[in-house]
């Protein structure tokens, strides 16, 4: 499946006479290629798309290779929901939920929480973390709010998402600036902006619209994808975590242990032998390849 062009793209662009940036993102065919491995009600659905587009968008402001995970906990309909992007845009994303209390409204499917914006650097040792509560009307205004304790910058993210796009708008005025008229219209004229613009609307016009001028340079952007990044090592190292012990129990109690990833739902095996080798003594390789 392919999106129309502009779309699957995160692209940059900047108000040539004014001291403001902003990136747009509109997913198509990564967003159907991420659903494909797990149902959901629509609000939860667009909550998570909304979600994916926001990684997306705040990932493109990374300096540096590496991850941004975007994670929502509450005590809402939707008890976890994780979206992660890397340095080169691959996407994954996942939402536990509790499909009885599911409706409309973000405060019935976050509920009291807190949002984790977590960048880990290939390069930099610890990541980094922020949190903020989920003290928003929408999953935007509580990111607006991580923008305005943790950067310092003013910054304004609008999102939307259905069953067939995902995506979003982020404008912030460069530092060391005070407020100027364009960055309060482009604030404006951004607010008033429909879902179907941000998911719909060609990347030019949508940029125009919400600037209300036309010194507006729009650059070509990069590629979004689905793509998960489980892998059996990865897994090896999950059952080290949980310890010898509990995971003899599994193997004793079912024969096998199975691990499934959450996000694509691929299942990793391991046997009695597989298990061995993992806990076994050094200089025993651990088990490779996929059963």
């Amino acid at each position: 499946m392919s999106g129309e062009a502009g779309t699957d793209r995160v692209r940059r662009f900047l108000l040539e006479e004014h001291p403001v940036r902003g990136q747009l993102v509109q997913l198509e065919a990564s967003w159907a290629a991420l659903r494909e491995h797990a149902s959901y009600p629509a609000p939860v659905r667009d909550l998570l798309g909304e979600a994916t587009a926001a990684a997306v968008l705040l990932a493109s402001t990374l300096k540096f290779d590496g991850s941004l995970t975007l994670q929502m906990q509450g005590d809402g309909a939707v008890r976890l929901l994780v979206a992660q992007c890397t340095h080169d845009f691959r996407i994954r994303a996942v939402a536990h939920f509790d499909a009885q209390r599911v409706g409309p409204d973000f405060a019935q499917l976050a509920g009291s929480g807190r949002i984790m914006v977590t960048v880990e650097s290939v390069e930099r040792g610890a990541p980094y973390q922020g949190i903020v509560p989920l003290a928003g009307a929408s999953l935007a205004e509580c990111i607006d709010g991580d923008f305005a304790t943790s950067e310092q910058l003013p910054t304004r993210v609008r999102l939307a998402a259905d069953g067939m796009r995902a995506g979003g708008l982020l404008v912030q005025q460069l530092p060391g600036v005070e407020a100027s008229e364009a960055w309060n219209r482009l604030c404006t004229h951004s607010a008033g902006l429909g879902a179907h613009d941000l998911l719909y609307a060609a990347p030019e016009a949508l940029v125009r619209r919400s600037a209300s001028i036309d010194d507006v340079r729009l650059f070509s952007g990069s590629a979004v994808r689905f793509e998960c990044r489980c892998s059996r090592d990865r897994v090896l190292g999950v059952l080290r975590s949980l310890g010898e012990a509990e995971v003899q129990d599994v193997l004793r109690e079912q024969g096998k242990v199975t691990v499934t990833c959450d996000f694509c739902h691929r299942p990793y095996v391991f046997d009695a032998i597989d298990v061995a080798q993992v806990f076994g003594p050094p200089g025993i390789p651990a088990p490779s390849g996929i059963n």
